[in-house]
């Protein structure tokens, strides 16, 4: 089986490696010998390391490689959207095998991947592209089609749970943790992607169509990120007996004409400490699995890395050149469900919500009613002084309110009227409560 390896960076590198250190036990399992056949990279005089392959093998036109005929199976290791998509459809239209960890374009595009794949009759394999190392995707795509998932909730970006794990466990802030986790290697020199939510987000998109057949992108996912995420915030959570987590929640429900929807979404979130979530720290992921047969299921492992990465990889471009060797194909897309993706505001949920007020008489009462007005229920309250930790009337109190499930709507226009309110001199912060606290 002849590959062509786009991309020779932390992962490509890595799958060269692993292909070489493991090539007699790969050949037994698949059959036939792999062979890297040509790698294509921007720079081919650029300094790789000791990299067991022939030199002769680079080549900076990942169009003419492609398109080869001796070329069985495709594996991109490059990310973005272009020119990957381009060198992917055409490869997938020519009949030949792909496999991919790139989530931002499965998110963004993935039904043109898999019409090309239908179209060219190969296959198209893409584990790696959420939570690394993680069997994940197959179980989802294959193991659960005899049942109906029902919720998918996870921790899918290992520098925002770094963070988030740091903050916990030392009280820092935002900016000290993100600090951290760049000096140890964890966040990008720019960690837009991570810290404000968008790999999450490509991720939950992925994890959502195979869940529930139906194609999901990436701008149908709400999406939120942890920069606003305080050490109060931290402190607050643990008082409840909760941690923050970034999440992805992809969730079937009802809407309010009875047709079933799905809502997917990626945010910060209380989270009580019982659930299974809540002790996965530093930079691992983990997926919790909801199914109506299967009941709860729990992934759990590294999400990132070279080496994690390169183990997905060369997972499917086993099972591929299986495939090839064999003749057959494996089960195309699955999105005969076509489901609709709900807006946010229809998705149910809880707020934990932190207001200054005026300390005086009636205040709650206020409070309340703005609660009350938009069909929201209060079900706790928890009231102190600000400051010196002792109320006194004229003087500022801390007023920390968690709401009974509601959706996300009226939950938000409640935050928006309290903004108004003369007692609330401002409201600090509102996060959402996810699981049973």
């Amino acid at each position: 089986m002849r590959l062509a390896l786009l991309g020779c960076g932390t992962v490509g590198s890595e799958v060269v490696r692993l292909l070489h250190s493991q090539s007699a036990d790969l050949a037994a399992r698949i059959g036939a010998p792999l062979e890297i056949a040509g790698i294509a990279v921007r720079r081919i005089g650029r300094d790789r390391g000791e990299l067991p392959v022939d030199p002769a093998v680079f080549t900076a036109d990942p169009f003419d490689l492609v398109k080869r005929d001796d070329i069985d199976v495709v594996v991109e290791c490059v990310g973005g959207i272009e020119p990957a998509r381009s060198w992917l459809v055409e490869a997938l239209r020519a009949g030949k095998s792909v496999v991919t960890a790139n989530k931002a374009l499965l998110a963004e595009d993935g039904g043109t991947l898999h019409d090309a794949a239908a179209q060219g009759g190969g296959d198209l394999y893409y584990e790696a592209a959420v939570a690394g190392a993680i069997p994940l995707l197959r179980p989802l795509r294959e193991s659960l089609h005899g049942d109906r998932v029902t919720q998918v909730t996870g921790i899918v970006n290992g520098t925002t749970n770094f963070i988030l794990s740091a903050m916990d466990t030392t009280g820092a802030g935002f900016a000290e943790a993100l600090a951290e986790a760049t000096d140890l290697g964890y966040a990008e020199a720019d960690p837009t992607a991570d810290v404000e939510g968008f790999d999450a987000a490509a991720k939950a998109a992925i994890l959502a169509s195979l869940a529930f057949h139906t194609r999901v992108g990436a701008a149908d996912v709400h999406r939120e990120g942890i920069t606003e995420v305080t050490a109060a915030d931290v402190a607050s959570a643990k008082a409840m007996g909760c941690t923050i987590k970034l999440l992805c929640i992809a969730a079937r429900g009802i809407a309010a004409d009875g047709r079933e929807t799905v809502s997917v979404r990626v945010h910060p979130a209380m989270i009580p400490l019982t659930h299974p979530l809540a002790s996965v720290g530093d930079a691992f992921n983990a997926v919790f699995v909801e199914a109506e047969a299967a009941g709860q299921l729990m992934f759990y492992g590294p999400g990132a890395g070279g080496a994690p990465t390169a183990s997905a990889v060369l997972g499917d471009v086993v099972a591929v050149s299986r495939n090839r060797l064999a003749g057959v194909r494996a089960a195309s897309e699955s999105a005969y469900a076509d489901l609709p993706v709900r807006p946010m505001g229809e998705a149910l949920t809880r707020y934990h919500i932190s207001l200054d007020v005026t300390d005086r008489p009636g205040v709650l009462a206020a409070v309340a009613g703005v609660f009350a007005q938009h069909d929201v229920s209060i079900a706790t309250v928890r009231q102190g002084a600000a400051g010196s930790g002792m109320a006194g009337r004229d003087e500022d109190a801390d007023l920390v309110i968690v709401t009974h499930v509601a959706p996300d709507a009226a939950l938000a226009a409640t935050v928006q009227e309290l903004r108004g309110l003369d007692a609330v001199r401002s409201v600090a912060s509102v996060l959402r409560v996810e699981g049973s606290a």
